[in-house]
């Protein structure tokens, strides 16, 4: 019987940080798919029993039922010991990058995608505006990883999982990274080459 439960689906940038991180900790789980585009999140069931947000990621298991991708992320780096940072400087960094993740970078990737992606008549204002806001912070990250190989400093952290959960859809937000922003691309890359990496589109379970 596998530790976790990932309540999650493939488009999910989200949960794939989550699934990201079982698998690169070796960490026994199994996917329960979540039909989000039919709305199962917003049914009150899924609201009362699993996340009162209505989103996914939900990781069920060890006696924990946690939501929130950066505290799921924190959480299994404490369990199994690997990614938070080996001092406090180093983990300050970690959550300096979670929070810039959250806040600039998958705010805005997440929600350009979704808007130009999966909506039917979005607003070209409202994306132009997402747009610009994420190659801002694109432009942040590229500037950052020009000078070193992860994001807080020279090994694979928990922030480097939580940046990355968007950025290895890249046609669908329109981006090459070779083009514009090889830094990242050539991080992506460090982080592919990671024993136990896998696509979102093959970790996450589909429809």
């Amino acid at each position: 019987m596998s530790a976790y439960e990932l309540y999650c689906f493939k488009e999910s940038g989200n949960a794939y940080k989550a699934a990201l991180m079982l698998e690169l900790t070796g960490t026994a789980w199994t996917p329960v798919w979540v039909d989000f585009f039919n709305g199962a999140t917003r049914t009150p069931e899924y609201r009362e029993d699993l996340n009162e947000m209505g989103e996914v990621p939900v990781l069920v298991g060890n006696g924990v039922q946690l939501t929130q991708t950066g505290l799921i992320l924190d959480y299994l780096a404490k369990e199994t010991g690997r990614f938070g940072g080996r001092d406090e400087a180093q983990e300050r960094d970690v959550l300096r990058w979670i929070l810039f993740d959250n806040h600039k970078l998958t705010a805005y990737t997440a929600t350009y995608r979704f808007m130009t992606n999966f909506m039917k008549g979005a607003d070209k204002p409202v994306t132009d505006f997402l747009g610009q806001r994420m190659h801002g912070a694109f432009k942040v990250l590229n500037a950052h990883l020009e000078g070193q190989d992860f994001a807080a400093g020279d090994e694979l952290t928990i922030a480097d999982i939580s940046m990355c959960g968007y950025l290895f859809y890249p046609d669908e937000f329109g981006v090459s990274w070779e083009t514009s922003y090889p830094a990242i691309g050539a991080w992506l890359d460090r982080i592919k080459a990671q024993k136990g990496w896998q696509h979102p589109y093959d970790i996450l379970p589909a429809s």
